[in-house]
């Protein structure tokens, strides 16, 4: 019997790339026969006309499972409805914007037939605007250098995964889920694909701002380090330290000396100062809280409001 290979591809808002991103993919398909394959499409709450435009496809090609669901999860519930649909020997993800080409798939498969059961994509050149590469390079050095896992810098979402790497994806019960991370995590034979990601076709992408960003990066800060914790412990250790040999001193020199200081401004900033280190102390405790009351709130990732061809 042949394999049989998802293709997945998250939407949101893309009415103006999904024929084009199925047309070229098909294009790529034709050409290898040897497989059976399934399309995943799963639309994040569009509010364009991205959800007919998949059920017209659907209806002339019965390998399209569309999965619509009821709002916008955000991107790392698309990426787990795409998991959770999949029937494939192997998983190959390609996000609708194309900036990730088809043309990639045939390398994934070839490393696959290879014995790995993870590939990575990474871009040695993106089109995308400076800030924004800026942005990502920054966060991926960051994040190699705190986390306890080993995630390539400039990996992408788009790859494959081998069926038992599906499973083990599937098997993790948090709520609070950073895919690349998660992905790194689980271990297993992994191989990178080189390649030039180009720039978004049409539409606009679902990060419309900084802070957009910002939220995506705590997912892997916080999901996968405690280095922020133990900066606050021994930075409060230090600053401890400090204050109790400023008090000896101070006592000291007012026993011999007299009182230094005779103005307010002094005492005002070391309170203002102190005052802001415990006040961040306190803001990433409440980050390290809040992943702990969305995994113990048990709420579902995503919601379904519709399917076709499932």
């Amino acid at each position: 019997m042949k394999k049989k290979i998802s293709i997945a591809i998250p939407c949101f808002n893309e009415e103006a790339n999904i024929e084009t991103t199925y047309k070229k993919i098909e294009v790529i398909l034709k050409k290898l026969s040897s497989y059976d394959f399934e399309y995943i499409i799963v639309d994040n709450g569009s509010t364009d006309k991205t959800k007919e435009i998949i059920k017209k496809i659907a209806k002339k090609d019965k390998r399209i499972s569309g999965v619509f669901l009821s709002r916008n999860f955000g991107p790392e519930a698309s990426a787990t409805a795409l998991l959770d649909y999949s029937t494939g020997d192997a998983f190959i993800g390609i996000p609708c914007d194309l900036q990730d080409p088809p043309e990639l798939i045939p390398q994934f498969i070839k490393k696959w037939e290879e014995g790995y059961d993870i590939v990575v994509g990474i871009y040695k050149k993106t089109e995308d605007d400076l800030f924004t590469s800026f942005l990502r390079k920054s966060f991926y050095n960051i994040f190699k250098r705190i986390s306890n896992i080993e995630v390539p810098i400039n990996a992408s979402g788009v790859g494959l995964l081998d069926r038992k790497a599906i499973n083990a994806l599937k098997s993790l019960p948090e709520k609070y889920r950073f895919f690349r991370g998660l992905r790194s995590w689980i271990g297993f034979k992994t191989a990178h694909v080189i390649y030039e990601r180009k720039k978004r076709l049409y539409g606009a992408s679902s990060y419309h701002s900084f802070f957009d960003y910002v939220k995506h990066a705590e997912r892997g800060i916080f999901g996968f380090s405690y280095l922020p914790l133990d900066l606050m412990v021994y930075g409060g250790f230090l600053l401890t330290l400090f204050s109790f040999l400023f008090i000896i001193g101070y006592l000291y020199w007012v026993i011999a000396y007299g009182n230094p200081i005779n103005a307010s401004i002094p005492m005002m900033l070391v309170i203002f100062f102190f005052g802001g280190i415990l006040l961040l102390a306190i803001s990433i405790i409440g980050k390290y809280i809040q992943v702990i009351v969305e995994e113990t709130k048990n709420r579902p990732i995503y919601i379904v409001e519709d399917t076709i061809n499932t």
